[in-house]
């Protein structure tokens, strides 16, 4: 069932959501998008927490969109049909960075594409010293749809790795300023929830009106415009025939997804 694929539980005046497909590393299908933004909703208002925690269960966070979604096939080279199916998934990945309260990330492995987004999203990030950040899209013919990165590292750095798609480390991730900490892979949940509950000792007022002025202040600097001004201009890219994408697909087809993820990364093995 949908809500199976979300979990969420208090813990104490911690709300916790926990996504639930393990099987598959949590990547983002829409049935799991659905069930987390009923998660997020619930969480928001909840009257007996002031802070939310996003996990997942297995051994990554999220290994990014799921390449077999439903509405890819019908889109094809239509770069509006691409809008309207990345645009919702843009406002998906940004509901963290909108609740009220504070969101606290806490990633093990993959962290990839709308994974590595949604994380950067949250409004804190704590890691295992196993996970591994990045958007490798871009070898792929793709990139984003949310371009937070830029204002998280800075213009150089960004560039590079969305560029490359390269993919880094959690000490990498940390000394950027992509997330807050890093902790030993099994103390991730505990070290997460000590966190979160020392974010409760603050009262509420005061998380959600720091929230929404640092919020207000992002978005007077354009943030919000930037994120939608992005999506608008790599819809088209979605619907592009490309001869890497072009070979990719046929890869993909012929020897099956995971050979042609292989043959791609090998491609910028040093």
């Amino acid at each position: 069932m949908t809500e199976e694929l979300a979990l969420y539980d208090v813990d104490e005046k911690v709300g916790v959501i926990t996504m639930n497909r393990p099987d598959k590393l949590n990547a983002l299908s829409p049935e799991l998008k659905t069930a987390l933004g009923l998660a997020f909703a619930k969480a928001d208002r909840d009257p007996a927490t002031s802070v939310v925690v996003l996990r997942s269960n297995g051994r990554s966070f999220c290994a990014g969109y799921d390449l077999g979604g439903a509405g890819k096939a019908e889109a094809q080279l239509d770069a509006l049909q691409w809008h309207a199916i990345l645009a919702p998934s843009l406002d998906f990945e940004m509901t963290p960075w909108y609740m009220s309260k504070p969101v606290v990330c806490s990633v093990q492995g993959h962290a990839l594409g709308g994974g590595c987004e949604l994380a950067m999203f949250a409004d804190l990030t704590i890691a295992a010293d196993n996970a591994l950040f990045g958007e490798p899209e871009s070898r792929f013919t793709g990139t984003g749809p949310g371009f937070i990165m830029p204002w998280l590292i800075g213009y150089k750095r960004a560039r590079e790795l969305l560029y490359l798609g390269e993919i880094i480390s959690a000490e990498e991730a940390l000394s950027l300023g992509m997330i807050n900490k890093v902790v030993p892979t099994e103390e991730l949940r505990e070290a997460t929830i000590k966190y979160a509950k020392r974010l409760t000792l603050i009262a509420p007022e005061v998380l959600k009106t720091t929230k929404l002025a640092i919020n207000r202040g992002a978005d007077a600097a354009g943030f919000r415009s930037a994120m939608h001004a992005g999506l608008d201009v790599v819809a088209p890219l979605y619907a592009a025939e490309t001869d890497i994408g072009r070979e990719f697909r046929v890869r993909a087809q012929k020897d099956g997804l995971p050979a042609a993820l292989k043959w791609r990364r090998n491609q910028f093995a040093e």
